[in-house]
């Protein structure tokens, strides 16, 4: 493993999953908001990135400010907006069946994606909070007839405060054994399309990007896909026992956030 500075030398642009990382629910871990603003002064671009699509990068961009952790020329990335732009780089002038909130529907719109609901061209799942069997029953007719497939991230299941919700990985597993199909592409972590995306956004080579994050199935993962540098801090779900579970070796590894400096 990397000494901390010779991480911190190596990298301009820093990646913060969020819960479990930066924050618990609402409360930020320790002294977050000094860590993230030493971070700042140090001249590294901070891009808060998350898998849930359920929300838009409005509602993040909210909740981070609310709880302090928001800064100067700092950036939120979701999967829904990487798949957004992957479908304008990749699926422009198509028409995409979106499975996803209200608010994320208005933020495809919003950036371009031209959505429809009878004859679409590929089909999209996000994290739907609002799902319902009308949409369900939509998604299964356009994926029985072909129509191309993807997913904006993986995750089993979604963290709350009681027990787990099911998330994308889930909705998979009912249209895998619904209509047969598996999707064609996923967006986010721990996949290589999100890497390309920030690659794009900022301007700076992957290997310039440091992914900070608690799990090592897709944080530590997506970094390895990515030739990213990587930091697995033990705040959220993963322990120094099951870290030794995976193939990965995360560049360092740390209590929290906060001890990066």
């Amino acid at each position: 493993m990397m000494t901390k500075e010779e991480l911190l030398g190596k990298i301009d642009v820093v990646l913060l999953d969020l819960d479990g990382t930066v924050y618990l629910d609402e409360t930020p871990i320790g002294n977050a908001a000094r860590t993230l603003e030493r971070l700042r002064e140090g001249g590294k671009q901070l891009i808060f990135l998350t898998n849930n699509s359920s929300k838009t990068e409005e509602e993040y961009r909210k909740k981070l400010n609310r709880i302090g952790l928001w800064g100067r020329g700092d950036l939120v990335y979701t999967s829904g907006m990487a798949t957004a732009a992957y479908l304008k780089k990749h699926h422009a002038g198509e028409k995409v069946y979106l499975v996803g909130t209200q608010a994320v529907r208005a933020e495809f719109a919003g950036a371009g994606v031209l959505l429809d609901e009878e004859d679409p061209d590929l089909c999209v799942l996000c994290y739907d909070v609002e799902l319902t069997f009308e949409k369900i029953k939509r998604l299964n007719f356009f994926l029985k007839a072909g129509k191309p497939f993807i997913a904006t991230h993986p995750d089993d299941v979604c963290p709350t405060k009681d027990v787990p919700m099911p998330d994308v990985g889930s909705f998979l597993a009912l249209f895998k054994r619904s209509s047969g199909r598996d999707p064609d592409l996923i967006i986010g972590k721990p996949f290589t399309p999100m890497g390309e995306e920030l690659s794009a956004l900022t301007g700076v080579p992957r290997e310039r990007m440091c992914m900070i994050g608690d799990r090592m199935h897709t944080d530590i993962r997506f970094a390895a896909a990515n030739d990213m540098k990587s930091v697995l801090v033990l705040s959220g779900e993963t322990t120094r026992e099951t870290m030794k579970n995976f193939p990965d070796k995360p560049d360092l590894v740390l209590e929290t956030v906060n001890d990066i400096l």
